[in-house]
């Protein structure tokens, strides 16, 4: 694990985002597609608001606003400026005590409109708020956004999974993709990530996971050690490479500290319950979910009440 992780992340996703979506599916042999949808599939259907972390070129997003019905032209008022506001403040006084007041309220107020405006918009189906620590990663998501005719429907912001700018229970269901192998403490993270959840809402996630068998796995090892990182330079280049040459000995380094016992049992602790687990593709992915509890989960910063 890098000293810091964030850091690390950012400095490898930034170069990525113009063929980040195109190279994935690729490389994964389409199922990085497949293993998103059976993510959605969690936590749909749902009315509200979704929060969707580590949402990086807004993939998810995006699939979470079209697969529900009622996509309408949202308006926006005075109403939904102040909801904006007023989550704003909130956020911002959380952020501000861990980083400053100042520091914390100006972050708390961007997000808090954003997702404002997105909890706002009128119209049907779900409206979803994308939060990612990669500047490049989310403008090449709002183009994607834009392109999609779905800026009253997705908004996307900024921010650590670790400190999340929202207030407690503000989001009705929650997902995350390939985001704990980019944390320092990944029990803190989901601790956080259930502070922002509803009681009785839904957190599904998706992350890549190790094959066993005797078969398999030497062939994932393979690919993942050498042909990943061949395919990445040869369709991607210099930065592709040195993502298809990390990931391999990223995972396995990641189950051996965390296998998928433990990460069930971290999702238990901070505060979720009906824990469930699918691995997929012979082993390659892996998507869980769960229920936030309605009483004796987390408080303010995932203070345990």
């Amino acid at each position: 694990m890098p000293a810091d992780p964030n850091r690390f992340a950012r400095e490898l996703f930034a170069p990525l985002p113009d063929r980040y979506d195109h190279l994935a599916e690729i490389l994964s042999f389409g199922q990085n597609g497949r293993w998103r949808s059976a993510m959605v599939d969690c936590v749909l259907p749902v009315d509200g608001v979704i929060l969707d972390v580590a949402s990086g070129t807004a993939g998810v997003a995006l699939q979470l606003a079209a697969r529900t019905d009622g996509h309408r032209e949202a308006g926006r008022g005075a109403a939904d400026d102040a909801h904006g506001g007023a989550a704003g403040a909130e956020s911002g006084r959380a952020a501000g005590a861990e980083s400053g007041r100042a520091a914390g309220a100006e972050s708390g107020r961007a997000a808090g409109a954003e997702s404002g405006r997105a909890a706002g918009a009128e119209g049907g189906g779900v409206r979803v708020v994308g939060v990612d620590l990669t500047e490049e990663m989310l403008r090449q998501g709002r183009r994607r956004v834009a392109a999609a005719g779905m800026g009253d429907r997705v908004g996307l912001v900024g921010g650590k999974a670790e400190q999340l700018p929202f207030p407690d229970g503000y989001f009705d269901a929650l997902t995350f993709t390939y985001l704990l192998r980019y944390v320092q403490d990944p029990q803190a993270t989901l601790t956080e990530l259930a502070r922002v959840l509803k009681p009785g809402g839904t957190m599904a996630s998706l992350e890549f996971c190790v094959p066993t068998g005797t078969f398999w796995r030497p062939a994932w090892w393979a690919y993942t050690r050498l042909a990943l990182p061949a395919g990445g330079l040869l369709l991607g280049g210099r930065e592709w490479f040195r993502v298809g040459r990390f990931l391999g000995p990223n995972i396995s380094a990641h189950y051996r500290r965390y296998p998928v016992s433990w990460t069930v049992e971290a999702w238990r602790k901070a505060g979720l319950t009906d824990v469930s687990a699918r691995v997929m593709s012979l082993g390659g992915g892996l998507v869980m979910w769960g229920t936030r509890r309605d009483q004796g989960g987390t408080g303010e910063r995932g203070v345990p009440r």
